[in-house]
């Protein structure tokens, strides 16, 4: 705890806290780790045989398989969100559900199956990207100040 929070603690809260520290459960940050970095990459394998698929069956290139392989994905992390599978599945990979795009799209689906009681407009619509919504403006922004960085360079001739 900082140093400001602790002077405005009464010596019985101290004691508590202390306390609640003794006997507080270890968490296994190794195995939490493991886990996450077996479960996410097993993500990105399915998402790289879903790639191979499209430009193996269909007519995509391997550069051009990207798009409709994310849109997979995306479709079906909303599927599981939906019937309520992805959530179990977070509880026991933690982080690696997170990181690619399907704990994305499960986080927006979420929120707008939380929300759908109070209405399609104020509570789908309006709640759908409270989690997502600053990701999307981050990124928006990211790409604007690469993409102005990049005409920039271009246009100077390299500078």
């Amino acid at each position: 705890m900082s140093q400001n929070k602790k002077k405005n603690i009464s010596p019985k809260q101290d004691q508590y806290q202390q306390l609640a520290q003794k006997h507080e459960k270890k968490r296994p940050v190794i195995k939490n780790c493991i886990k996450a970095f077996l479960v996410g990459g097993f993500i990105c394998v399915i998402g790289q045989c879903i790639q191979m698929f499209y430009y193996t069956f269909f007519d995509f290139t391997q550069r051009s398989a990207s798009d409709p392989t994310v849109a997979t994905l995306i479709l079906i992390a909303v599927l599981l969100t939906g019937f309520g599978v992805y959530d179990r599945f977070a509880q026991f990979a933690g982080a690696g559900t997170a990181v690619p795009v399907t704990g994305f799209a499960n986080s927006v689906a979420a929120a707008a199956i939380e929300h759908r009681t109070e209405g399609y407009v104020l509570g789908v619509g309006g709640n759908i990207f409270k989690l997502a919504g600053s990701v999307i403006v981050f990124g928006t922004v990211a790409a604007f100040v690469i993409a102005l960085i990049k005409t920039v360079f271009i246009q100077w001739g390299g500078l």
